[in-house]
């Protein structure tokens, strides 16, 4: 006789909120950098401060959304190892969800604290201005910008290798590794 067991099945893609803030993360992330890399090399301007503005604004966006994706996340079972899957090659996967999870809450964090130590206010797109708890320290604002820009780079090349390993799997391989996170997918 079958031992049933009390647990749900693990799904075989992942719950729709996780799927659509995942794509919306995504694209603002993929907004975000590039605004980032260009701001900083602009020497003043009109569309410097332009970038400024949207890379601040987004970048809240960016946190607000990965709350919910981490609440997301905790409330909806996730697709275990895909069968066939090495599992050095899962653990990298998960190692790279980790550290993106990570990067998409401590980067606008580190981003709002560097302009407003500059003395900078962060505007979100106009509807509300962040508090500006530490103050106008250039010094500090130096330091953190500097931890910033680091983690952009980081992020940026951990963004590569995730889409370079989903289209991996949803080319190469075609092991359905990729369909489990596309948003159009029932459930």
């Amino acid at each position: 006789m079958a031992h049933e067991t009390s647990h749900p099945a693990r799904p075989s893609v992942y719950a729709p909120p996780a799927r659509w803030l995942h794509w919306i993360v995504a694209i603002l992330v993929l907004m975000v950098i590039p605004a980032g890399l260009l701001m900083v090399r602009l020497d003043g301007g009109a569309l410097q401060d332009q970038l400024f503005y949207y890379h601040e604004s987004i970048g809240i966006l960016i946190f607000a959304l990965a709350v919910l994706r981490v609440l997301a996340r905790a409330l909806n079972p996730v697709p275990g190892r895909p069968a066939g899957m090495p599992v050095w090659m899962w653990g990298a996967a998960e190692l790279t969800h980790y550290a993106l999870y990570a990067l998409i809450i401590v980067m606008p964090i580190l981003g709002w604290l560097t302009a407003t130590t500059f003395g900078a206010q962060v505007s979100v797109f106009g509807l509300f201005t962040m508090p500006s708890p530490l103050g106008k320290n250039e010094a500090l604002s130096d330091v953190l910008g500097e931890w910033h820009e680091r983690g952009g780079y980081l992020m940026a090349a951990l963004v590569a290798l995730h889409i370079a390993a989903g289209l991996y799997h949803g080319i190469v391989k075609q092991d359905g590794v990729l369909s489990r996170m596309l948003p159009f997918l029932s459930r």
